[in-house]
């Protein structure tokens, strides 16, 4: 790990997305070092303003190349961020395409499983991995069911990671509610980011103690929290994010 003050050198994968470029904007600014893992279409219709590298975490084979790319650019990291993920049907489960299911769960929990598993060899000793979840993953609501399982799985992934990684590396997850991002739109690089969310916002902002829809800013400051030192003392934590609606 970088010492008090040095520059970290962070991974962020699906950084290309509305929480990663508000990410990368905010620890660059901070003269940290970004490397940014997306998909290919991704990374062209938002190219970031650091190094990137292309992967599909469909696949097993694209995860291994890109993080053998990494690995010869940084032989080790300070910090790792899992932001891959998406969602882009709303319904009940019974009226849920068994191939929608299985590529939710393919992308969301399988895929963040691989990618994670072969980022963490190159974090060093003192290092941060954070997963992001969802708030979804435990407090349960009608029609998000396949979303909701996987990012039950990716909380049970985060304790684990943490489990097996310490002491050198700690593993903790962010778990936001709804982002106002391309996200609730389908997902950056899925659907047209400029569109009305799927979401009824106004009811949804309606049982919000703090009243308004989250901003991808607001889930910066708790993952650069989770990857610094002043969380040193964490790990195996889930930082629920949601402007109130779930408090655990």
């Amino acid at each position: 790990m970088a010492g008090p003050g040095s520059p970290c050198r962070i991974a962020l994968l699906g950084g290309a997305g509305g929480i990663g470029r508000a990410l990368v904007a905010s620890l660059r600014s901070k003269g940290d070092e970004v490397i940014v893992l997306d998909l290919a279409e991704t990374l062209e219709r938002h190219p970031p303003d650091t190094p990137a590298i292309a992967v599909d975490i469909h696949s097993e084979t694209s995860i291994a190349e890109a993080v053998g790319d990494l690995s010869r650019r940084w032989p080790t990291l300070d910090g790792f961020v899992n932001l891959a993920g998406y969602n882009n049907r709303i319904g009940p489960l019974a009226d849920t395409p068994t191939d929608y299911f299985d590529d939710i769960l393919a992308v969301n929990l399988r895929g963040l499983f691989l990618s994670t598993r072969a980022v963490l060899p190159l974090i060093a000793d003192g290092g941060s991995a954070v997963l992001i979840a969802s708030g979804l993953g435990q407090y349960i609501r009608p029609n998000y069911g396949p979303y909701a399982a996987s990012k039950a799985g990716v909380i049970a992934l985060a304790k684990t990671f943490a489990l097996e990684n310490a002491p050198a590396v700690r593993v903790n997850a962010v778990a936001p509610g709804a982002v106002d991002t391309a996200f609730l739109r389908g997902g950056t690089g899925r659907s047209d980011e400029t569109a009305a969310p799927d979401i009824p916002v106004d009811a949804y902002v309606a049982n919000l103690p703090l009243r308004r829809l989250a901003q991808p800013d607001d889930i910066v400051g708790p993952i650069a929290f989770l990857l610094g030192p002043d969380s040193r003392y964490m790990t195996g934590q889930v930082l629920w994010v949601n402007g109130g609606a779930y408090m655990p």
